[in-house]
């Protein structure tokens, strides 16, 4: 099967009005352009429908190179709507080009979830979690969203919030997120089995930090956690730091809960 262009204009930026077009600008003479095209040819084939790939051959397109700014090659450039949204230059292993390419590439599901997470927002639980729930019915492998569906069930079945965000690998960019519904999960179950830990004078004010993470009272949890930190930062396997990372992750960046204890969470790791 040839990828190569026959017209730009309506092999690339008009055909990307309707499907992202990926563009392959290399030549002949390119080692790493050997090695990356046959790459992209077996991922535009594993991705049918979602993608199509089209390459350049830069010896022949001059023109076309010059005005998209190609100067190195292999260079990969994601036209969406007639416009580059994404590219980068040089041979990536298939691996790295799926991961630039789930970041790069329009969610396929992206205004559904993103009405999901408004009413999640909103604090409509029941109705983000029909949503997801009949989402997940038709696309299982959707990683957004079992990330927040976990979120919607976390309390009150954490133990599905789990399973929902296990199949998340590492290389993922939802797997912080994931990772923190694992540790609020984990702490939700100490807190109706607070025997299993063990005995320390920072053991008090470890529970009630996850009592206060069991009625979503984060600031609180957040302040005794740190409280522990400063006392025994490894108690519970190094639990207090990662049950404030976790906060952190689930409230985000930008709650001021996250911000009133940023510092102090730091300095108490450093001290």
């Amino acid at each position: 099967m040839s990828y190569e262009i026959a017209d730009f204009t309506a092999d690339v930026l008009k055909r990307s009005t309707t499907l992202p077009v990926l563009v392959d600008f290399w030549a002949e003479w390119c080692g790493p352009c050997k090695m990356l095209g046959p790459i992209l040819e077996r991922l535009a084939e594993k991705h049918a429908g979602r993608w199509v790939l089209a390459k350049v051959n830069t010896d022949l397109h001059q023109e076309i190179a010059a005005r998209y700014g190609v100067r190195g090659i292999p260079n990969v450039k994601l036209f969406i709507d007639g416009a580059v949204a994404s590219e980068f230059t040089g041979a990536l292993p298939e691996r790295q080009v799926e991961q630039w390419l789930e970041k790069a590439l329009p969610h396929r599901h992206r205004k559904v979830l993103d009405v999901a997470e408004t009413m999640l927002a909103r604090g409509d639980n029941a109705g983000a979690r029909a949503i997801l729930e009949g989402l997940l019915s038709h696309e299982p492998d959707d990683e957004r969203a079992r990330v927040l569906l976990a979120s919607t069930i976390l309390w009150d079945d954490p133990g599905r919030a789990v399973e929902l965000v296990k199949p998340i690998e590492e290389h993922s960019e939802r797997f912080p997120y994931a990772e923190a519904i694992q540790t609020i999960a984990s702490l939700l179950r100490k807190h109706t089995a607070p025997d299993t830990l063990p005995e320390h004078p920072a053991r008090s004010l470890y529970l009630e930090g996850i009592e206060a993470v069991a009625r979503r009272d984060f600031d609180t949890a957040v302040e005794r956690f740190i409280d522990v930190i400063r006392l025994e930062r490894t108690y519970d396997n190094d639990g207090p730091r990662r049950a404030v990372i976790a906060a952190f992750r689930i409230l985000g960046e930008e709650h001021p809960i996250t911000q009133k204890h940023r510092r102090s969470f730091s300095s108490a790791l450093n001290a």
